[in-house]
């Protein structure tokens, strides 16, 4: 246990690092069983229809983030009991009361827009381009099963994200862990049986089973708090949130440009099969990412508490603290990767020509490196309900896209993999850290205040 502790591995870290672990073995599993069940064409339609699908970050426009820390904010005046009640300040209790109610009614109209238009625009993407199979591949009913499954997944994450913002860390880390063991039987289940496109799918309804289950064990809090009035405490969307959202949403449609967005590109410019050998390799690299975020992610909720109490100090030893093991994780996993990939020629030469070559997924690696980096830094700095990476995301996701549309055609995947470095290291990265550095004065001097305050920067 004292070893453990020493490494950070609290219940909820400990619990965040178990499901993604499990969704790593889960994903080996998975690719071994792709490489059975789908052919070449299939394995390129197959992370297409994954990466469209992330999209889903269009709609859902970086609110839970939000959510998750008015919670935090606000329930550090407050004490929450066991059997849902809500005791303290009663301006407090109606500001997360209204937080819980606006969140609900704007991820209900995101989840249906996303149904409306997600699911007619993969159609005419994969109606486009089809014909540079060499087969053909019955996509359009996994495309839309994935398309209602990810509606319904959108709207149950503002319970998710208020939940944690109210304390329950450790059970929402709880929860992820059943789910990521839910989605390796619902990933593989369907490839056992021949209808590997509908994998996405299952997947994504199983963690919807599991999240409700969640919720429905905190429905005494959660009903409580859509019982209560507002008043004149009510939270002011336009005035409160949404300069913090938007900002929140363009740095999120940005990631997904510097990481999904390479795969479609390719599917259009070179085809399926290379498609899909870049889409494996990042996934690879993205279950590496998440994996050593772990010691993060969990402490956001954290972040905010001790932002709202202003003890400064103690956030900054827990972020460096937590950030030393992230990166430290994500070394250790990358290296044993990275190694494991070089020997699939020889211990595995299938499973080695459905993935990059061992030197392009050296250069994946470096790139989501720094991506995880800069989403540390930046997992600190938006606990202080600001997002100061607006411009630098922009740019970074721009010359991203550029790079890869002038290279992909011609190069392939070695054009995508080194545009992804150059996008990341060569600009995103330096960037960041200036940010954060300047930042991180402000908020440890006499700054820290007004850093809480007033419209993002």
């Amino acid at each position: 246990m004292k070893a453990l502790r020493a490494l950070g591995m609290d219940g909820a870290v400990t619990y965040a690092f178990l499901a993604r672990l499990t969704s790593i073995v889960g994903s080996t599993g998975t690719v071994l069983l792709i490489v059975h069940a789908l052919s070449p064409v299939e394995q390129g339609y197959y992370y297409t229809l994954l990466s469209l699908v992330s999209l889903q970050i269009v709609f859902e426009l970086g609110f839970s983030f939000v959510i998750q820390q008015l919670a935090a904010h606000e329930c550090v005046h407050l004490e929450l009991g066991a059997d849902g009640s809500v005791n303290g300040d009663a301006e407090a209790h109606a500001r997360l009361a209204s937080a819980l109610k606006l969140s609900i009614r704007w991820y209900t109209a995101a989840a249906a827009a996303m149904a409306l238009i997600l699911a007619p625009m993969g159609l005419i993407f994969f109606s486009r381009y089809a014909a540079r199979g060499v087969t053909q591949v019955a996509w359009q009913g996994p495309w839309l099963t994935a398309v209602l499954a990810s509606s319904a997944s959108l709207w149950c994450m503002p319970f998710y994200a208020f939940l944690e913002g109210c304390g329950h860390v450790r059970a929402a880390a709880a929860m992820r862990f059943r789910q990521a063991g839910a989605a390796v039987a619902c990933a593989w289940g369907p490839m056992l049986m021949h209808h590997g496109l509908y994998s996405p799918a299952m997947v994504i309804a199983g963690q919807v089973a599991i999240g409700l289950g969640f919720v429905s064990g905190h429905r005494r809090l959660l009903a409580g708090l859509l019982r209560s009035r507002n008043g004149e405490a009510a939270i002011e969307w336009r005035r409160e949130i949404w300069p913090f959202q938007w900002r929140i949403a363009v740095s999120s449609m940005c990631y997904y440009f510097t990481a999904q967005v390479f795969v479609p590109i390719l599917f259009a410019v070179r085809g399926p099969v290379e498609a899909g050998r870049m889409g494996m390799a990042l996934s690879i690299t993205g279950y590496i990412t998440i994996l050593a975020l772990a010691w993060t992610s969990t402490k956001s909720t954290p972040f905010g508490g001790m932002i709202a109490r202003r003890t400064f100090q103690e956030l900054d030893r827990l972020f460096h603290r937590t950030q030393r093991q992230s990166l430290a994780a994500f070394a250790t996993i990358s290296l044993s990767a990275c190694a494991g990939v070089a020997a699939l020629p020889f211990f595995a030469p299938r499973l080695a020509a459905r993935l990059v070559s061992p030197r392009l997924f050296v250069v994946l690696v470096a790139a989501a490196g720094a991506n995880c980096a800069i989403q540390i830094l930046a997992t600190l700095l938006r606990s202080f309900k600001r997002e100061p990476f607006l411009v630098q995301s922009l740019i970074a996701s721009s010359l991203t896209l550029a790079l890869a549309a002038l290279t992909a055609p011609r190069w392939g995947s070695a054009g995508a993999a080194f545009s992804y470095l150059a996008a990341t290291a060569g600009f995103a990265l330096p960037s960041a850290l200036t940010i954060f550095t300047r930042a991180r004065r402000v908020y440890l001097g006499r700054g820290a205040n007004e850093l809480c305050k007033g419209e993002a920067a």
